[in-house]
């Protein structure tokens, strides 16, 4: 199993490009399913969530494979087979998102449901919800989700939840209504721009979605969808991880292909704690000038604070000065990073659903263990300002989310290299 060291202490100076967003990438796959022919996708990253994708394609009898550097076909013809199994779903989440277009197009579906993680109990309750919405009859059996639906008749469907909206049951009501009888109205829908970049890749395809951006989602039943070559967005988590990465070192690094328009949230925190953050047409500019402040933050889903940033977050107010406080609204276990970056120095403590940061103590470097995608990048992140090596350990987790970190991090000036272990 493979491990990370970093030397801490460089500061980081360069310009980094940003890969295409994961999130939007596992989505729009899917929907490529709903036409028969072949779809090219364009800045599709090269991540080991993406390749399980291309497994459970394979599985359904879909060609999928990568024809340059981050081009992507997607052949969908004839689908021989309607089912996930637990093999593959338990490898990656976002294989229930094959849930939705197979009942939309072979009218029956059996996925695994995939369980819960390490950043607390992820039920896909709204998912089944959304899909009884438009008709379709829905059992749970032996670990499996059955679903069947010919044709699906759209309907009003709330989709709120617990800790508000859910980004993945929208995008597999969306997937599945687009082709339905009539009408859908989704309230309560996830606002994301990947759910916008699904939405305006099946509105090429022939769909007729309206209202993506908002908490209310209109799909307008077509007969049928077209494969069509679409370009996804850039991957906002990413971009907002290097962003952090600057601040924590003190350097100044340049974002080639973000959005900025995706990370305000990001960028008004940042400005508060005292980042110097500019642009200069496509670039985003990211440099600490001067003291620092600590912040209080609360993650949301957006527009508000992401939780996928919400680890990274954490390390940069380790080393700020006064106290800090981060309220987790989204997933209030995701704190499986705390202990770890506390072993690195930081002055961590939980109260239920809030970190209290006291800041600005000397980070020193240790074995440290990653349990989950975002905390590994948080840890590699402390990491670059710790004094002597940090040893990161179980970064297979890094795999599903970051394109060439590492690669990246050390074009970038920092001491950083992978590992392999026995």
């Amino acid at each position: 199993m493979d491990s990370i060291e970093i030397i801490g202490g460089e500061r980081l100076d360069g310009e980094v490009i940003i890969s295409g967003a994961k999130n939007a990438a596992l989505p729009i796959m899917a929907a490529a399913l709903l036409a028969r022919g072949v779809t090219v996708l364009h800045r599709i990253p090269r991540l080991r969530d993406i390749h399980t994708m291309l497994r459970i394609f394979n599985h359904l009898g879909v060609r999928g494979e990568f024809i340059d550097e981050d081009t992507l076909e997607i052949d969908a013809t004839t689908i021989s087979a309607c089912s996930a199994p637990y093999d593959l779903v338990r490898k990656m989440r976002a294989s229930v998102l094959v849930l939705g277009p197979l009942l939309s197009r072979m009218g029956k579906v059996r996925v695994s449901i995939p369980g819960g993680c390490v950043i607390g109990p992820r039920p896909i309750d709204l998912h089944l919800k959304g899909l009884q919405g438009l008709s379709a009859r829905v059992d749970i059996e032996h670990g499996y989700v059955n679903a069947t639906g010919s044709p699906l008749v759209g309907g009003e469907i709330y989709l709120g939840g617990r800790y508000g909206s859910s980004v993945g049951a929208t995008i597999n009501l969306i997937l599945a209504s687009a082709t339905a009888r009539g009408t859908t109205t989704i309230i309560g829908a996830a606002c994301e721009p990947e759910v916008v970049d699904l939405s305006e890749f099946l509105n090429r395809m022939g769909a007729k979605v309206t209202g993506m951006g908002s908490p209310r989602i209109t799909v307008e039943g077509v007969d049928e969808l077209y494969p069509v070559e679409y370009t996804i967005i850039p991957d906002r988590i990413e971009a907002g991880t290097y962003m952090l990465a600057g601040a924590l070192t003190g350097g100044l690094i340049t974002l080639r292909g973000a959005r900025p328009d995706h990370l305000d949230s990001l960028v008004e925190v940042l400005r508060d704690v005292g980042i110097n953050i500019s642009r200069e047409g496509e670039l985003i500019m990211v440099q600490a000038v001067g003291d620092l402040q600590p912040v209080d933050i609360a993650t949301l889903p957006y527009p508000g604070f992401p939780t996928d940033l919400q680890a990274q977050m954490m390390a940069l107010l380790s080393t700020i000065p006064g106290i800090s406080v981060i309220i987790e609204k989204v997933y209030p276990e995701r704190f499986m990073h705390v202990p770890e970056l506390n072993r690195l120095g930081a002055r961590i403590s939980l109260e239920g659903a809030a970190a209290l940061i006291r800041g600005g103590h000397r980070l020193s470097g240790a074995p440290v263990m990653a349990s989950d995608l975002r905390a590994s990048a948080a840890l590699i992140l402390a990491g670059l300002v710790a004094d002597g090596k940090t040893t990161v350990r179980r970064v297979y987790h890094l795999d599903r989310g970051y394109e060439r970190m590492v690669e990246k991090l050390t074009a970038l000036g920092a001491k950083i290299k992978r590992v392999e272990e026995d």
